[in-house]
């Protein structure tokens, strides 16, 4: 038999803990999938980018993507300048960065903050592909 006191704490209980839960569940993750918007704008960029064919290093760009709600880009892209000059590439990039933006404002979303360097890119086996961090490169944003 449970006394009044231990079913009203009980239930105090449940209840802070029910509130604690979907606070923490409320805050996007740093690394959330895009917006549903911007799908089409990865796509397209992703469709520019193409395979990035390179027979130098020269021809290897880098081209930030996306935005945090704190600033600056979620993660860059390998792209080459052998078969176009990247600006219909710059455009979309653009156009999906400032989606993202609008995005974050809208939903309120957060961020870790961290800065995420241009690792610079490199052409590997006749694609160009992001270096390994820590090396640099040259970035065409």
């Amino acid at each position: 038999m449970q006394t009044p006191t231990y079913s009203v704490l009980r239930a105090a209980c449940a209840a802070i803990l029910l509130l604690v839960t979907s606070a923490c569940g409320s805050a996007p993750a740093q690394d959330a999938p895009p917006a549903p918007g911007n799908a089409g704008l990865l796509a397209q960029i992703q469709a520019e980018v193409g395979a990035a064919a390179c027979d130098s290093t020269q021809q290897c760009q880098t081209i930030a993507i996306g935005a945090k709600a704190c600033g600056g880009p979620e993660r860059y892209l390998a792209w080459s300048s052998k078969e176009h000059d990247g600006k219909k590439l710059k455009a979309l990039a653009q156009a999906q960065a400032e989606a993202s933006r609008k995005q974050q404002q809208a939903d309120g979303m957060m961020s870790t903050c961290s800065i995420v360097t241009d690792p610079g890119a490199t052409c590997e086996a006749g694609r160009c592909v992001l270096q390994k961090s820590g090396l640099g490169g040259s970035s065409a944003m």
